[in-house]
């Protein structure tokens, strides 16, 4: 039995999207009970697709409750045990198989080496969005990517207190960044939301779960993965390093992309912001905070590399399938733009994942 005694999100927070399967099903109907209930067991999460819409999706319900939670459901759920019981069994289907895809690597500096070079041979959204994509291409990906964007900084901000010194300090002094340096309007999730708000889109947190698949749910569940477990905060300072590293060129092609698309100067903020800090951030991530973190704890550089290969590996999964979906004509979302109605939720239910992946 759980027991629930807060009252419940209302008003505040996404709607629950209809579920992809019996793991996320089972999720969503536990999020709502309000007394006794069933919940799915380790036999039905051990046969599931790691990458897969229902594991993802399930994954994803379990972490939100973490952030702002859902309409109707309970404050209290983010603590129920059999619902953190199911998370434990979801994170180790999730965590064994991308140790599985990763590995290449034992040293930091090779992890990160070829994040700080560009490529001849790479191509990923941020170039075909600059070369040829559409401005209905730039709002699909704008809706995709609001999931991670819209709580940028948030899962990586839980490794603070699990720092010391020189980086904790670092860390501390990038994130102050991504936090709009004190001013609310430049934060930069409030930058995304603006971006989204100039391509005329929904900026609203979580209104675009319903039409995000699994390789974008994976990306999101990922850093929320590492930011919760204390034993995983070398991964999490290997998943932020490596997005901080590979950031400013693609934000200077996204600036290109939006520019030729007509956007407004709102929506070319955020990539701004990105070029000016990031190429900032990198290094002192790489000297200040990976350096002071394996100064004081050598042992966690095998975390550290996994953490940046895992991002690289679930980042290119992601682009493949955009690419993908893109190169045929067809939506990158499961549900596309025109799709959705007016909450973004019961627009999704029944359509059968147009364009999804997993």
């Amino acid at each position: 039995m759980s027991a629930v005694a807060t009252a419940p999100n209302l008003g505040t927070a996404p709607a629950l999207p209809p579920g992809r399967g019996e793991l996320s099903a089972a999720v969503r109907s536990a999020l709502r009970a309000e007394g006794p209930y069933e919940l799915a067991g380790a036999d039905t999460a051990e046969r599931a697709d790691p990458y897969g819409e229902d594991l993802q999706l399930a994954l994803y319900l379990c972490y939100e409750p973490h952030y702002r939670g859902f309409d109707g459901v309970p404050d209290g759920k983010e603590w129920d045990p059999q619902l953190l019981g199911l998370r434990r069994l979801l994170e180790c289907r999730f965590l064994d198989a991308l140790r599985a895809e990763t590995g290449a690597v034992d040293r930091v500096d090779q992890a990160l080496r070829g994040l700080l070079v560009e490529h001849t041979d790479a191509y990923d959204v941020s170039h075909h969005l600059k070369d040829g994509g559409g401005r209905e291409e730039l709002r699909e990906y704008a809706a995709l990517r609001s999931l991670y964007q819209l709580k940028e900084a948030d899962p990586h901000a839980w490794v603070l207190p699990r720092l010391r010194g020189r980086a904790k300090a670092a860390m501390a002094a990038v994130l102050y960044d991504d936090y709009g340096s004190g001013r609310a309007e430049r934060l930069h999730a409030t930058l995304w939301a603006d971006l989204m708000t100039d391509l005329g889109l929904d900026p609203a947190y979580g209104h675009y779960l319903p039409a995000a698949g699994a390789p974008a749910l994976a990306t999101v569940n990922l850093m929320s993965l590492l930011g919760l477990h204390r034993s995983l905060r070398g991964a999490l300072v290997g998943h932020f390093a490596a997005l901080e590293t590979a950031a400013p060129p693609a934000a200077a092609r996204m600036l290109l992309a939006l520019r030729r698309a007509g956007a407004g100067p709102a929506a070319q903020r955020f990539y701004d912001e990105h070029v000016e800090a990031d190429a900032v951030h990198e290094q002192v991530v790489r000297r200040d905070v990976i350096g002071g973190l394996l100064e004081e704890e050598p042992e966690l550089e095998a975390d550290v590399v996994f953490g940046v290969e895992a991002t690289v590996w679930l980042g290119d999964r992601l682009t493949e399938h955009v690419l993908t979906a893109w190169r045929r004509g067809d939506s990158a979302l499961r549900v596309p733009l025109d799709r959705l109605d007016g909450d973004g939720a019961e627009g999704a239910e029944g359509t059968g994942g147009t364009g999804g992946a997993g």
